[in-house]
């Protein structure tokens, strides 16, 4: 049985590995039906993306505004306000208090 069986095994190897890399193509990471997937990704980066750009633009601003040649007072005291904690007489201020959770307490008898 084994004698009869010799021509057929390279077929049938070649069969699986289609078999194999046919499931691939469909399934795998890079797959057609993963195509969806991808293009969610893409758009979240993209979005991701844009808005990192944004900070970084308003950051540069900043920055220019803060450097010697370009010093802009009124940002120069805001940054001064939120790293000293500092305020103006002529400002309201609201101070909230942190509220802190109850302590459990365990009984021991």
């Amino acid at each position: 049985m084994p004698e009869t069986m010799k021509p057929y095994l390279p077929t049938f190897g070649l069969f699986l590995l289609i078999v194999y890399l046919g499931v691939q193509a469909l399934t795998g990471q890079r797959g057609l039906l993963s195509g969806h997937e991808r293009a969610a990704l893409l758009e979240l980066r993209e979005h991701e993306l844009t808005e990192l750009a944004e900070q970084r633009h308003d950051l540069e601003l900043r920055v220019r505004y803060l450097r010697s040649g370009h010093l802009s007072r009124d940002m120069l005291e805001e940054r001064a306000r939120v790293v000293l904690g500092f305020s103006d007489p002529r400002d309201y201020v609201i101070s909230t208090s942190a509220v802190t959770a109850p302590q459990a307490t365990v009984a021991t008898s």
